[in-house]
């Protein structure tokens, strides 16, 4: 058995309200056994059998879309990739202290040169991106709602999906499973 953790993009935002006891029983009709979620934001930690992430992903995503009746994009992670990810360091240490949001977007592929550079584009006095793999460190120097990023930016202007998660967040999750 392999866990992975599934961060779904539109669980609990925009008007989509899923109760997270609901959310766990979609993820056991599909098979997955020890499933869990993990705060009201879209986490769901779970085995699986199978190894093929794509044809996971594909899996969640059309159950969701058949159960609540719109698109879930999901991106999935082993802990041994969050400890990664958290580990890894996107900016200079000076940059982590000043900023007041640290935030981690999950995609399903790496970006290419031209989103390379429409993700530079994205940057002003108070935002600051980086991308690694299949993900993309966002540091905010200021409160979140003075910023004028934003997850649907990202995708309209990359033209890919994502969904971002807090730094803490990421943390917390790891330290419980660890």
């Amino acid at each position: 058995m392999n866990r992975y953790i599934a961060f779904l993009r539109a669980v609990n935002v925009g008007g989509h309200n899923v109760k997270m006891d609901k959310l766990k029983q979609h993820f056991e009709e599909m098979g997955f056994k020890k499933v869990e979620t993990f705060i009201a934001s879209g986490n769901v930690i779970f085995d699986s059998k199978g190894l093929d992430r794509p044809k996971i992903e594909n899996t969640i995503e059309k159950h969701l879309f058949n159960a609540l009746g719109y698109e879930v994009a999901t991106f999935l992670r082993t802990f041994d990739e969050i400890e990664y990810i958290i580990k890894y360091m996107a900016f200079p240490r000076v940059k982590y202290n000043e900023a007041a949001a640290n935030n981690i977007g999950f995609m399903k592929n790496n970006l290419n040169g031209e989103q390379l550079k429409i993700l530079r584009d994205l940057e002003t006095e108070i935002d600051d991106f980086h991308s690694h793999q299949s993900e993309v460190y966002w540091l905010c120097k200021k409160r979140q709602s003075q910023s004028t990023f934003s997850g649907n930016l990202f995708e309209k202007k990359l033209k890919t999906r994502v969904t971002f998660r807090g730094i803490k967040t990421l943390q917390k999750m790891l330290a419980k499973h660890s």
